[in-house]
This record gives structure tokens, C-alpha cells and sequence, in this order.
């Protein structure tokens, strides 16, 4: 079952967008999918359908010890999809986090007490190096990176992989990059073609085949709380995060 962390410390780049998405392409090929939303703001949880503000439990209470993870998972109507939500609560329990002993294994520990069976768990990151982003990194196996085909595309890049490599030495030996995902791409576009080509100079067979275009109908779907399978199968994007989750499913990373 592998646990994989979406990040990177720059906002704007589509971690919702790739967390929910490819959840939802991993289910329209038979896996059963869990999505942890660890941003305070939620994003994920609406993507998929859920009312943050409606929340009696969430990833929150989880954290803090105070009920299972089991009793906050909420199933979506994505297929194959569950969700382990969060709301603004969470800003709470990044601070009241600094007070438990293993406060970076708080996550790691909750998800040994799974009871339901999934092939794959996504946890999609907060845009900064906090605390729930560091017990996001110590509970995965592996980091997806999605990164904007636009300027300033390797802005903090350096920082985040000299982070994973940190977490790597530290809390989890384990931890791997899973790839650089390029996302919002326009191949009509000199720059992202220049970002693209920067990013494989640099950062060579750590780049993912796969690529997200810039596409409308992914910027549509969250207002309507549905992935891109569920708003509109036939788009660009639902076929960019299918071939997404076949690329990593014959990666295994």
C-alpha cells in the first residue's frame, strides 16, 4: 500500500488538482484510494464533495489522538474514493502539535490503525514546511512534486528535495521521490516549454512522462466538488491524470 505525499512548498502549483485526481483516476482503474487532506484550507475536501464547515470529526481530532482514524473517514462519491477530511481546525492542531512527544509521527502512528484495506493513500500537503507537512513526509513512502510549467517553476524546488533528503536521513529512510510532475503545460507556450526542458536538463529520468495540461475543465470541476472523471470524462485533463496514475502504477517508484 503505498503512501504517497503530494507537495512542494510553492502554492499554485496543483497538489489539490493532482491529489483528487489522481485518486480518482486510481479508482477508475480498480484501486481502492484513500485522500488525507492535510490543508487547513481544506481544498481536497470540497474537490471531493464533502462540506468542510458541516465537519463534526476530522484529520484534526485524528492527530491530536482524540478519536481513530477510522471514525473520520468519509466516503465520496468519487469512485473507490474515501477521504480523510479537514477544515480550518487544523491550524489548531498544527500548534497544539508542538506539545505531544513524536509530534512528527503522529500521522504515521493513526494510519497503523487503518481497518479498511486500500491500495493506494494520498495525502495532499499543505503549501509550507509546518509541522502537518512534516508528518506528512514521515508517514509516506515516496513524494510527488507537481510543479507549474511557468515562471519561477524551480523557485524552492532545490529547498523542498534538500528537505526530503533532510527527512530522509532523520525520520524516514524510506522516503523517496516519487517524480516531478509538470503541470499547467502549454505546448502552444515558449516558456513552459523552456520550464519543461529546464526541468529534464536538470532533473533528468526524476521527471515524469506524464504531463498536465492547462485545461479548463480542471479549473471547473472543484466549484462543482467533483474530480475531472466525474465532471467531465472526456477532457484533456481526465485523460493527462489517467495516464498520471498508469505511469505510477508501472513505476512502482
Amino acid at each position: 500500500m503505498p503512501i504517497i505525499a503530494v507537495s512542494n512548498q510553492k502554492g499554485g502549483v496543483g497538489k489539490t488538482t493532482t491529489t483528487v485526481n489522481l485518486a480518482a483516476a486510481l479508482g477508475m482503474l480498480g484501486k481502492k484510494v484513500l485522500v488525507i487532506d492535510m490543508d487547513p484550507q481544506g481544498n481536497s475536501t470540497t474537490g471531493l464533495g464533502v462540506a468542510k464547515d458541516s465537519l463534526t470529526v476530522s484529520i484534526t481530532q485524528v492527530l491530536l489522538g482524540q478519536i481513530t482514524v477510522n471514525q473520520a473517514i468519509v466516503q465520496t462519491e468519487t469512485k473507490l474514493v474515501d477521504l480523510l477530511p479537514s477544515n480550518g481546525d487544523l491550524v489548531s492542531a498544527d500548534v497544539a502539535l508542538m506539545a505531544l512527544p513524536n509530534r512528527e509521527n503522529q500521522l504515521k502512528h493513526a494510519l497503523t490503525q487503518l481497518s479498511r484495506s486500500y491500495h493506494w493513500i494520498i495525502i495532499d500537503c499543505p503549501p509550507s514546511l509546518n509541522l502537518l507537512t512534516l508528518n506528512a513526509l514521515t508517514a509516506a513512502d515516496g513524494v510527488l512534486v507537481p510543479v507549474q510549467c511557468e515562471y519561477y517553476a524551480l523557485e524552492g524546488l532545490a529547498a523542498l528535495l534538500g528537505t526530503i533528503d533532510s527527512i530522509r536521513q532523520t525520520v524516514n529512510p524510506k522516503l523517496a521521490i516519487v517524480g516531478l510532475l509538470r503541470t499547467m503545460y502549454d505546448r502552444r507556450n515558449k516558456l513552459a516549454n523552456d520550464v519543461s526542458n529546464e526541468l529534464l536538463v536538470h532533473f533528468g529520468p526524476q521527471v515524469l512522462a506524464s504531463v498536465i495540461p492547462r485545461n479548463v475543465r480542471l479549473a471547473e470541476a472543484p466549484s462543482f466538488g467533483q474530480s475531472i472523471f466525474d465532471f467531465d470524462a472526456n477532457s484533456t485533463g481526465s485523460s493527462s491524470y489517467l495516464a498520471l496514475a498508469q505511469e505510477l502504477l508501472r513505476r512502482r517508484f
